[in-house]
């Protein structure tokens, strides 16, 4: 009988997992809708098209040397071996192979549609290809086993639940990187270093974009848990409501303040904040603390977008902010509300700083920001700047970026009833 009771539990902690990876799937919808109404009408096929294409890429990447580099037995810096993943084994108890391999697999392509939040509307599409085979392979992997795979951060007990350093920041550093080599489009700023903005063409798809991935988000950091045992993904998942609805809150306010108009874009970009700000402390912390963290998260994220536009650095979906700025934020705060029956008491790294822990975990969690994110960024500039001198450029021509990427890199329109094509001219 005790038998047959851990095999069913087994069997649900493993439909639970299975359920979160399709929820942090979903969350690649949430993405495409995000960019593609946060940029304009022209880019919007190859928006979607791309952030599928690369999923798919990078999906065979971590199949073949992506897991293994996280996971397999290696070395302080990077794991090696489980490459060209294929176990399907089960031995009754805990996760199936199949099932971790997949949710991880997930955390993986959100990394990865993160990066590419720093192309949008200007890179080539041959350069997504090679540098969705490169971070799957070289940048995320390795901040990945660092802090989940055993490796010299998880042994100073670096904290972060369901990846506010792993997968938003690292993902955010490329972005950077991307940003800074890729160059502003066309008309963004002007010679006297003010900016113009150029607004998203749809803020449903925007909006409807926030909402699947804060749904998809009670995967990301519910079936972090690994289990329904004691119930504690629910925890996790009150700990990221809340979070993302004082986010949205802090966010709108503060734009209304400064600007005397509740501005929709800064206010689901403080839902984001909130969200990934709790992702790191989301199995750490209390629920009064998890209402603070999304608080400030959504208050970072207004005077950072507005931090990089005066740098002029050109960031179209504001990936900077939301997921590098406050995913600093996010793994810091484990510093100072990580309670400690959800850290001390179970040896995943100290308690915080307001709960007698002094600020050993603190320093922690900056040393993981601060190297995983110096990595991810010199790695990434690298790639790039070798890829631009290697392919004649990495960015499209000002030609074709003017007609769109919809029709340079793909011949088509993502609306075709609302942009004439050329042949369409009379007499053409």
């Amino acid at each position: 009988m005790e038998e047959q009771m851990i095999t069913t539990l087994a069997l649900m902690d493993n439909l639970w997992v299975i359920v979160g990876t399709f929820l942090v799937l979903l969350m690649l919808g949430g993405f495409i809708l995000l960019e593609a109404g946060s940029t304009r009408m022209k880019n919007a096929g190859h928006i979607a098209g791309k952030t599928i294409f690369t999923a798919g890429i990078g999906s065979l990447v971590f199949w073949a040397v992506g897991y293994g580099f996280i996971y397999g037995e290696g070395n302080w810096f990077i794991g090696l071996g489980s490459f060209f993943y294929g176990d399907a084994s089960f031995s009754g108890e805990g996760l199936s192979p199949a099932v971790d391999f997949m949710f991880q697999m997930m955390f993986a392509l959100v990394a990865l549609t993160i990066a590419f939040g720093g192309f949008a509307e200007r890179a080539k599409l041959s350069a997504y290809v090679i540098f969705a085979v490169l971070f799957s392979a070289l940048i995320y992997p390795v901040v990945a086993h660092w802090i989940w795979g055993g490796g010299w951060l998880a042994d100073h007990g670096k904290q972060d639940f369901a990846g506010s350093t792993v997968v938003h920041l690292t993902g955010a550093m490329a972005a950077l990187a991307a940003t800074i080599v890729l160059k502003p489009r066309i008309g963004k700023y002007n010679k006297d270093g003010s900016s113009n903005e150029i607004a998203g063409h749809n803020q449903v798809f925007t909006a409807l974009g926030v909402l699947l991935l804060w749904v998809g988000w009670f995967g990301f950091n519910g079936a972090s848990t690994f289990g329904v045992a004691d119930a504690f993904f629910g925890f996790a998942i009150l700990n990221t409501q809340l979070a993302a609805a004082a986010g949205a809150v802090a966010a709108m306010l503060v734009a209304w303040a400064l600007t005397g108009k509740a501005d929709v874009p800064t206010t689901l970009n403080g839902a984001l904040a909130g969200l990934v700000a709790i992702t790191a402390p989301a199995g750490f912390v209390d629920p009064w603390a998890a209402v603070v963290i999304g608080l400030i998260g959504g208050v970072i994220v207004v005077f950072s977008m507005k931090l990089f536009d005066k740098a002029r650095i050109d960031d179209p979906i504001f990936a900077l902010s939301v997921h590098g700025t406050v995913g600093v934020w996010g793994t810091l705060a484990n510093g100072l509300f990580a309670v400690p029956a959800f850290s001390t008491d179970i040896g995943w790294g100290q308690a915080g700083l307001f709960y007698g822990g002094g600020f050993t975990q603190l320093g922690v969690q900056a040393m993981g920001v601060v190297t995983s994110g110096l990595y991810a960024f010199v790695v990434a500039f690298i790639i790039l700047k070798v890829m631009d001198k290697v392919m004649g450029g990495i960015r499209v021509t000002e030609e074709e970026e003017i007609i769109g990427l919809d029709l340079s890199e793909h011949g088509g329109y993502g609306y075709p009833e609302n942009i004439p094509h050329p042949s369409d001219k009379p007499g053409a």
